[in-house]
């Protein structure tokens, strides 16, 4: 029997597992199995807690299809609640390592409860080598070709790859159709996440992800993060605003030394074991 947490991030699901004992497992193909929603318990990844020798914890994150990923915005939130809850790490401010680097959530805890997670994701990068994107320089509000349509996109490493298409309506977008073309497209080679983002003011975005490993998600926050980035490059929002997603927002602050603040809600929903 494997014991295991359920938990979201606006509604991107996710299993967390304790593997401080030791990996028995091949990781892998456990993430494959678990995260089907239709044979196993059902998620948009799974994460695994393991000790680490430069953090409080580490955090591995292994997509549905089971390919592993540098980092999770909405995970770290939620991993960051698991451990905290559970008496892992007794602080409210704690370092986790990841494949994307060390990540500082800081939690905001009322009568003990986690109400809201803060994340420093780090930097972005844009340099087509760091993405990696094929060609020199950057790629911001540059024309994308795919299918029927062309988008003008920003591409950047925002602890993964992530490009942002705006487009004036996200209700009219395929974004199974579109989201799965622009990952795909030639110029990535390792593939991209997808943000269709429609700016409503200088202070308010919407935004839909596809998220390369899991297809369409409910809210993707590093994606979020990158849509930001991408609206303040362009001009088009003020350094902090809203993402709003189909089931919340996420508070998202560009700051002036080219670190991206993430702010949002971790939800807990239920524990379980499974034969494996």
């Amino acid at each position: 029997m494997l014991k295991f947490n359920k938990s979201h991030g606006l509604g991107n699901d996710m299993i967390i597992i304790d593997c401080r004992d030791g990996v028995r497992f091949d990781l892998n193909a456990l993430a494959s199995r678990l995260c089907n929603r239709i044979t196993g318990i059902g998620a948009d990844n799974m994460l695994v807690l393991a000790d680490s020798d430069k953090a409080d914890v580490r955090m591995r994150i292994f997509n549905s299809d089971g390919t592993e990923a540098q980092m999770c915005g909405n995970g770290i939130r939620c991993f960051a609640k698991y451990v905290y809850d559970r008496h892992i790490v007794n602080k409210t401010e704690l370092t986790v390592e990841t494949l994307g680097g060390i990540m500082r959530p800081s939690l905001d805890v009322k009568d003990g409860v986690v109400k809201n997670v803060t994340v420093n994701m780090g930097t972005p990068r844009f340099e087509r080598a760091d993405i990696p994107m094929l060609g020199e320089g950057d790629f911001l509000m540059q024309p994308l070709s795919v299918g029927s349509r062309t988008f003008f996109v920003s591409s950047m490493f925002m602890t993964i790859p992530h490009t942002v298409a705006f487009v004036d309506d996200v209700s009219q977008i395929d974004v199974a159709r579109f989201g799965s073309l622009i990952e795909r497209h030639r110029f990535y080679p390792e593939h991209t996440n997808v943000n269709f983002a429609q700016v409503v003011d200088r202070r308010n975005i919407i935004a839909r992800p596809w998220e390369r490993g899991c297809g369409v998600t409910l809210a993707c926050g590093t994606g979020a993060c990158a849509c930001i980035v991408a609206c303040v490059l362009a001009g088009k929002t003020e350094r902090e605003a809203n993402v709003h997603l189909q089931l919340g927002s996420l508070r998202i602050r560009y700051d002036e030394s080219g670190s991206v603040f993430m702010t949002g809600p971790a939800t807990s929903v239920f524990d379980g074991e499974i034969d494996i």
